[in-house]
């Protein structure tokens, strides 16, 4: 498992996860704003659901029309294109593959911001290598390398590392942004973590602690549906 570091960002995503896409529009700029390292990190939402005993977004039916139009108003509001993908749900794995690979950080944030606007604005085929090549090339990226590396039984198992490090550090969605031990969630979520990193966070003026014992004892009062 990678390090806690309190001077990076841990960016745990799925291709899979619109808001992932919305998140990455703004996240490389924030960082930069206060100075810190941003370090995407592919998972399997899939793990993530399963782990947790969930149902996907996209399977409950009314969730999902919501979803849709509020991720299409939070893309107005930022000025960028969002369209339906080719297809969804998909199976994300060779695009996690390919961003899993050993590569230096800058290369990585390259794949990903390219492969996240090639589902999410281009409805690039997900699970087509030559596909993902020419979206690749589009962005000035050699994908063949790449793409052969994808099958091998070390990238494989760094998804399934990365997935489970996400879980470990209190992850439970996609995109999950991580500083130290402070998580923050969704693309939503970047208010806060930009007042976190300007040291402005509302919650250093409270209890939390406090609260936080509080709520546990009324969990174990609570009455809690079986399972």
């Amino acid at each position: 498992m990678a390090a806690a570091d309190n001077t990076r960002i841990d960016f745990y995503f799925d291709y899979i996860s619109h808001n992932a896409y919305l998140a990455w529009h703004a996240l490389p700029q924030l960082a930069a704003r206060h100075g810190y390292a941003l370090r995407p990190v592919p998972v399997l939402f899939a793990g993530f659901l399963k782990a947790y005993g969930q149902l996907g977004p996209a399977e409950i039916p009314p969730k999902l029309d919501w979803m849709n139009r509020n991720n299409l108003r939070k893309a107005a509001l930022l000025g960028i294109p969002f369209n339906a993908p080719a297809r969804h749900p998909f199976n994300p794995l060779l695009l996690l593959r390919l961003t899993a690979a050993d590569m230096d950080e800058p290369q990585r944030c390259a794949l990903t911001g390219a492969l996240l606007h090639g589902i999410w604005a281009d409805a690039l085929e997900p699970e087509d290598p030559a596909a993902i090549a020419h979206c690749l090339a589009a962005h000035g990226i050699e994908a063949a390398a790449l793409i052969a590396r994808a099958a091998e039984p070390a990238v494989k198992a760094s998804v399934r590392a990365n997935t489970d490090e996400a879980i470990a550090r209190g992850a439970f969605g996609v995109p999950t942004m991580l500083v130290g031990t402070e998580v923050f969630w969704g693309y939503d979520d970047l208010p806060f973590l930009e007042r976190f990193l300007a040291g402005d966070d509302p919650l250093a003026e409270r209890d939390v602690a406090g609260f936080t014992a509080a709520w546990t004892a009324c969990r174990t009062r609570g009455s809690h549906r079986p399972r």
